[in-house]
């Protein structure tokens, strides 16, 4: 299951691109030209990994962060029991480490690609533009096999088209990250403290390989 997650990050990462290009339009075509952009980057900065990884990692994160609804992210993760006990300050610390530990663990994948491509599967639904929430897939293509990805997408109060949650070749991140705080919670006897200090986020590689 570790070979799964990892690589699935990736495809998020690919598939997140610019926020130089607008989130207010068509989740489908925001989340396609973000993936073709950041396809562009890691190919523009992949020997920066070897050369300066603080320089790699913050061009991933000018990218991946602006993307992703970090705040909803951490409190689905965290779930109503232990969102509910934590501080405000405790909640703010997640959103960080959280955020953090990905780019820390995916740095390192985002260098081994080197030749992929991303198709997205486009809908003519015209609901899509007046709906709050949205559904964006797209077939990753390693050279060798394809892997479906599913981004969930919702709207924030600036209407603007966030990611929420990713499914990668059936694997549920969100749940997936969800289920690994609520262990480590439990093993803390629910100290909050404790398991943020020893949070590590592991999606492993989504089965996905090159």
């Amino acid at each position: 299951m570790l070979a799964l997650h990892k690589n699935y990050f990736l495809s998020v990462l690919l598939l997140l691109g610019s926020p130089l290009i607008s989130s207010e339009e068509d989740p489908h075509i925001f989340i396609d030209k973000n993936a073709q952009k950041m396809v562009q980057v890691l190919i523009e900065n992949k020997n920066l990994f070897t050369e300066d990884r603080d320089a790699y990692e913050n061009k991933i994160k000018e990218i991946f962060e602006p993307m992703i609804n970090f705040r909803l992210v951490a409190a689905t993760v965290m779930g109503k029991k232990y969102y509910s006990a934590s501080s405000t300050e405790q909640r703010k610390d997640f959103v960080n480490i959280f955020k953090d530990s990905l780019l820390d663990t995916y740095a390192e994948t985002l260098a081994q690609w080197e030749n992929q491509a991303i198709e997205t599967i486009f809908l003519d639904s015209p609901e899509l533009l007046t709906s709050k929430n949205s559904e964006v897939k797209q077939i990753l293509n390693t050279g060798s096999s394809k892997y479906p990805i599913s981004y969930k997408l919702r709207k924030n109060k600036n209407n603007e088209w966030m990611i929420v949650n990713i499914i990668v070749n059936g694997v549920n991140l969100g749940l997936t990250f969800r289920n690994q705080f609520q262990a480590l919670a439990s093993k803390n006897n629910g100290d909050i403290e404790l398991t943020l200090k020893g949070w590590v986020s592991d999606a492993g590689d989504a089965g996905i390989s090159g």
